[in-house]
């Protein structure tokens, strides 16, 4: 048996119980359709996504394809090349705003992103005339430093300058002192600890209120979820269980992630990301109101147009999940 092969068997083992098809499951009779296309980036916290191969394949799928973003995981859902793909909390906000055929179907993980800055930075009120590095502006993570921003008071229109620069060139500039802060997203944050780059203001995995809400959320193609809603729920509990085996075996996906190139990063990278990332609250939080704290704040200052009420009403189907919280109660 190849080494991946055998690493996929002993993720897979790791799902216990959950790995048998059961009464319910059997119950809706099989996916109307057999082949699932599947969106992927480098972002390692989304690894419940790219272990759940074999899991799919035990729901019925027999054909499991990957559609590879250069960047974001959801250019390939808003293009119509893939059925499911996940994305951070304020990056499906601005899709669902922008009238994208996109539904958010349950939240995948809590505290991904974390926010460091420059020794005289302690608050993010402290960011108020400062230089803030983002990726991209109307990324996630210009998104989410926004949404910071005005829960403390903060317009980040006007009060927070913001430079658009890679991921590794803002490292760079934060040890340099060249801007006040960055918000890192895997393995980045873990890069900055190891070298012990910037003062960590704001972790999203363990301060409040972010630990109380889902960074990231699994979203579908609203053609495929309404056409095919077996098949949906079974890719759902699917990816469920994914979290499942992340949470009991992160070493293991770790580095099965690495071996097959979903990610980049180093393998100690991959795996303290995945040993912190707090995969069981898909149970516990509610994912309708992660989206309503960040959108209400979004709307706020005018970076969506849609009120938080419109882009639950039209781009959110909590029912898959509902059932599956009852039935996956192991």
């Amino acid at each position: 048996m190849r080494r991946r092969d055998f690493v996929r068997g002993v993720s897979l083992a790791a799902a216990g119980p959950w790995l048998g098809i059961g009464e319910a499951a059997a119950a809706e009779g099989a996916p109307e359709i057999t082949t699932v296309r599947l969106a992927k980036s480098r972002a390692i916290c989304f690894a419940p996504i790219y272990i759940a191969e074999n899991l799919l394949q035990a729901e019925g799928f027999a054909t499991v394809r990957w559609a590879q973003a250069p960047v974001n995981a959801y250019d390939k859902l808003v293009s119509g090349e893939a059925d499911f793909g996940a994305t951070d909390v304020g990056t499906f906000i601005r899709l669902a705003d922008a009238g994208h055929p996109v539904v958010a179907l349950t939240g995948l993980h809590v505290g991904c992103y974390e926010l460091f800055g420059t020794d005289p930075i302690r608050t993010v009120r402290d960011l108020k005339g400062k230089t803030v590095a983002v990726t991209g502006l109307q990324s996630g993570r210009h998104l989410f430093v926004s949404v910071m921003a005005a829960y403390v008071g903060l317009d980040p229109r006007k009060d927070i300058r913001f430079v658009e620069r890679s991921g590794t060139e803002s490292i760079r500039l934060l040890a340099e002192g060249k801007v006040d802060a960055f918000i890192g997203f895997p393995p980045e944050p873990q890069e900055l600890r190891a070298k012990k780059i910037g003062r960590l203001i704001v972790s999203t995995t363990f301060d409040r209120p972010w630990s109380q809400y889902f960074c990231c959320f699994l979203l579908g193609r609203r053609d495929f979820v309404q056409k095919y809603p077996v098949a949906t729920r079974r890719a759902i509990r699917a990816i469920l269980k994914g979290n499942a085996v992340c949470s009991l075996e992160p070493e293991r996906v770790a580095r099965e992630l690495v071996d097959r190139r979903f990610t980049t990063a180093a393998y100690d990278y991959a795996a303290q990301t995945i040993r912190e990332m707090p995969y069981g609250k898909w149970r516990e939080q509610d994912p309708e109101d992660s989206i309503r704290f960040h959108a209400v704040r979004l709307h706020e200052v005018g970076m969506v147009k849609s009120t938080p009420q419109k882009i639950i009403g039209q781009s959110t189907d909590w029912r898959f999940l509902k059932e599956l919280k009852k039935e996956l109660k192991g």
